[in-house]
């Protein structure tokens, strides 16, 4: 199939496009990379009235030091974050986890700002916008505003995004340097969205955790902040911490589900294993370290 007829836009600036936007009344797409919205226009299951393209916009590309934090252009490559050095200094686990998003391919259209504003369940860059205390800057005609990433999804491919709404900046912030990073993931093939995964950083001061940011994928209709492990960690010795006891806790948030890759007793029992194993061998590496 072909896309149903559509106008095509291609602002130069955020102003233009917001405008645009603003002007649609719900009828306008923003693409980017459109490694998930051009199979939806071929499948006619997305039909806007006019596609607006932010690829023209440099304002939305790149990679910055913000006060307390790193800013990220949602235009951005993945393949470009993935080598940018910035990130690999302040945000290995945002690295670590961009690795494991599609295929090498697809990451060199694919954009972070997209995935991140999808909200696709089981995606590496949502949870780890999460797991990290990440804010969603988010521009209209009326002004600019900024959403924690948790309180960003509220269900599968669902945001608090209005349709004159587009995301203008994603900023982490800062964790300090030497922090250890939790990632792990399990899907059926290399590439594939992650049956379960769980990403996160842990930050270790006098040999006990002083800060902790996890977070689930593939775990629920959202990325799920495993906050009760975090209050587990936190303040503990690294000789102190239980992993089973950490992981079950960690596990008894989620809201996994069944579907034809998995079922949620899957889920659940592997979730609570990655989670402990990833804890165990992070903490053994600092230790012996």
């Amino acid at each position: 199939m072909k896309p149903a007829p559509f106008d095509y836009a291609r602002p130069t600036n955020v102003a233009e496009a917001c405008q645009i936007l603003a002007e649609a009344g719900g009828g306008a797409t923003v693409i980017a990379g459109g490694q998930t919205l051009m199979p939806l226009l071929n499948l006619r299951m997305s039909q806007p009235f006019i596609l607006v393209d932010i690829n023209g916009i440099a304002d939305l590309k790149g990679v910055s030091r913000v006060d307390g934090g790193t800013r990220v252009g949602p235009a951005t490559r993945q393949a470009e974050a993935l080598r940018d050095p910035t990130l690999a200094q302040h945000l290995p686990a945002l690295v670590t986890a961009l690795g494991h998003v599609g295929h090498y391919q697809t990451r060199n259209r694919g954009t972070v700002g997209g995935s991140v504003a999808l909200g696709e369940p089981a995606a590496e860059m949502p949870a780890t916008a999460v797991a990290l205390g990440a804010s969603i800057e988010i521009t209209s005609a009326q002004g600019t505003r900024m959403v924690n990433a948790e309180d960003f999804y509220i269900g599968p491919y669902m945001t608090v995004l209005e349709p004159e709404d587009l995301v203008t900046g994603i900023v982490y912030p800062d964790w300090p340097q030497g922090h250890v990073v939790l990632f792990r993931e399990v899907a059926q093939r290399t590439g594939d969205f992650a049956l379960v995964g769980m990403v996160g950083a842990l930050v270790l001061e006098g040999g006990k955790v002083a800060r902790a940011g996890i977070a689930w994928f593939g775990m629920g209709p959202t990325p799920i902040k495993a906050r009760q492990a975090e209050a587990a960690l936190i303040g503990k010795a690294l000789t102190e911490i239980d992993p089973d006891a950490v992981a079950a806790l960690a596990v008894a948030v989620t809201a996994p589900f069944d579907d034809h890759h998995a079922s949620a007793e899957y889920r659940r029992t592997v979730g609570k294993r990655i989670f402990a194993r990833t804890l165990r061998e992070a903490l053994d590496l600092r230790s012996a370290a």
